[in-house]
């Protein structure tokens, strides 16, 4: 993390204005192709068209980077440099199945997500919008819940688009660089230029005939000046220097509706008993319920994820007869599940609950008053107990299957 940034501030209070961060995924390509071929992890992997062939790469491990390959390099180039690497055409349809997958980890921390590329996006988490936790906290949770999918991402916050971005930049992989407000300046000032998105080598060799070299002096220009050599880019140029920037992420889009709402627990010890795995899903179960009421949701489609000890990832899904938001309905299905997916004794590494289908299914209403009674109680509970684990914690209120495997998790 960033210097600027301690434990004190990890607090929404030490906050102030806007929060933006940029989720950059580490040689994601290469990354995932790792990922999928466990005899290629350690290993220089190379993600691009045939050297034979004019190819170009696409992605390099950071393996093959160390021998100085990167991205767009053409591919007889890269093969010279790192003669052993193992070369993939890849897959693409894989690799936009897990981006979806991480954008929906950050969409369920904040609709306003502004997805860049396949493997950046802005979001926008400044306390008090959709959230009163510290940004900093988010990213961290962000950076976990991505670490679990198999891949890692590095992230940079700020209080503006240009901030984050550069910040993303600075510790890769698996960085997170914060830039606390009112530091803006300090933190870009000793940068060369080129660290500015938008000023390519054309820009770059005018600025250093200016004697330009970094953000701080080209912060210090007079923008009517610069507007003469770069016309209506300069002004702007000379703001985004200063930390200045102030344009906005995009709310989310129709197509980036909230689409699942899921929860995950990685486990220190593998679970190998079907008690223990049917705890760990009836808790996971809880948390998802939670948040479902806390965004107004209800679902109609329950899926059970489980990673087992060899990182083999197996799902199932079944649909419900009604939509619902309580995990004593969803819970027992999901469990359920479960005997699609295991051999009872085969160790398990990671559980996972979600629900989908938000089209909000009509539920047909009771012909009697007492069975209403009975749901409008339950919902009274379920809403009493969350305010208490919100307010004190999820260890507030715990279950005998909770306590069980309390000491056996690795993180929320």
């Amino acid at each position: 993390m960033n210097g600027s940034a301690n434990m004190a501030q990890d607090s929404p209070l030490s906050w102030h204005g806007r929060a933006v961060g940029l989720m950059d995924l580490d040689a994601f390509f290469a990354s995932v192709e790792q990922l999928d071929h466990p005899q290629w992890r350690g290993k220089p992997v190379i993600v691009g068209g045939s050297p034979k062939r004019h190819g170009v790469v696409s992605t390099a491990s950071y393996e093959a980077r160390a021998f100085g390959v990167h991205s767009a390099m053409p591919s007889m180039v890269a093969q010279r440099l790192c003669p052993h690497a193992i070369w993939t055409r890849g897959d693409h349809r894989r690799y936009r199945e897990l981006s979806n997958a991480v954008m929906d980890i950050i969409v369920n921390e904040t609709p306003l997500v502004e997805q860049v590329s396949i493997d950046e996006a802005f979001f926008d988490v400044t306390p008090g919008t959709y959230s009163n936790e510290s940004p900093i906290t988010i990213c961290r949770r962000i950076q976990e819940r991505v670490s679990e999918l198999g891949i890692t991402c590095s992230i940079g916050l700020g209080t503006n688009k240009t901030v984050a971005k550069i910040a993303s930049e600075r510790e890769k992989p698996r960085g997170l660089t914060v830039v606390l407000p009112g530091t803006e300046a300090s933190f870009l000032a000793p940068l060369p230029v080129r660290a500015l998105s938008g000023i390519g080598s054309a820009s770059e060799r005018t600025l250093l005939e200016l004697h330009i070299r970094t953000l701080g002096e080209l912060a210090r220009q007079d923008p009517s000046q610069m507007e003469a050599i770069f016309g209506v880019a300069g002004p702007h140029m000379v703001q985004r220097a200063q930390g200045r920037e102030d344009s906005r992420v995009r709310a989310i889009d129709e197509e980036r509706e909230v689409k699942s709402v899921s929860h995950e627990r990685t486990f220190a010890v593998d679970l190998t008993s079907a008690q223990d795995v049917r705890a760990a899903i009836g808790h996971v179960s809880e948390l998802v319920g939670m948040r479902l009421r806390r965004k107004g949701l209800e679902g109609s489609q329950v899926t059970l994820k489980i990673k087992l000890a060899t990182m083999r990832l197996h799902t199932a899904q079944r649909q419900l007869e009604q939509s619902t938001h309580d995990e004593r309905v969803f819970g027992p299905v999901a469990c359920e599940l479960l005997d699609e997916l295991w051999v009872p004794g085969t160790p398990i590494r990671l559980v996972g609950v979600a629900m989908s289908g938000f089209g909000r299914r009509p539920t047909q209403l009771s012909l009697f008053e007492d069975t209403q009674e009975q749901g409008e109680k339950t919902d009274a509970l379920l809403e009493a107990t969350d305010k208490l684990r919100q307010r004190f914690g999820s260890d507030a209120l715990m279950y005998g299957r909770d306590l069980r495997l309390k000491n056996r998790m690795t993180r929320e």
